[in-house]
């Protein structure tokens, strides 16, 4: 038992105002079949975040009761209020924490942008159309991994993404099997 619960996954999902619901719903889903632990976290006091659809998601907990924490990977959700991210002086220091110590870092959507501002964006990198003036070398692809980032396009790409995520966090085994589960083609 002791042994299990040391393998276990750590995987923190930020949850702010306008998120996009099924680029962080999608992800949380699939990494928690996969087995890992992942925590939801509100940038405010408010546990529950309405999504830009006006879906309510509710979080695990505040940002400020685990943002000291270390986690093995850090999962940033797109959306309009992707902005409300790349503002919180939190995220980008959680964000520059763990890219030193060559965590994962898995961002879809706009959200590559919080990386970016973050100064860890690398030059492989994928992320909706939209925000091509911010970060203008967009590839072309549902999922692009570099090095220990993982980056998507929008939520037309969150199930792959959520794949991808599980197969570079834990193994590509785990990663097909949960595939297979949900009838993944």
């Amino acid at each position: 038992r002791r042994l299990v619960k040391a393998m276990t996954k750590t995987v923190l999902v930020f949850l702010c105002e306008g998120f996009e619901e099924i680029e962080t719903v999608s992800p949380i889903d699939i990494l928690r079949r996969a087995g890992a632990q992942v925590t939801v976290a509100s940038l405010t006091k408010d546990l529950h975040v309405k999504g830009r659809s006006n879906i309510i998601m509710s979080a695990d907990v505040d940002l400020d009761a685990v943002k000291d924490q270390d986690f093995d990977c850090v999962l940033c959700p797109g959306g309009p209020g992707t902005k409300h991210l790349r503002e919180d002086a939190r995220v980008i220091s959680i964000v520059q924490r763990h890219h030193q110590k060559s965590v994962k870092l898995a961002a879809i959507c706009a959200a590559p942008t919080v990386l970016h501002q973050a100064g860890v964006l690398g030059s492989k990198y994928t992320a909706h159309f939209s925000v091509k003036e911010t970060i203008p070398d967009i590839m072309e692809q549902a999922v692009v991994v570099d090095g220990n980032i993982i980056t998507s396009r929008g939520a037309g790409t969150a199930t792959e993404f959520g794949l991808a995520v599980v197969r570079e966090l834990i193994s590509k085994e785990k990663s097909d099997e949960v595939a297979k589960s949900i009838c993944y083609m």
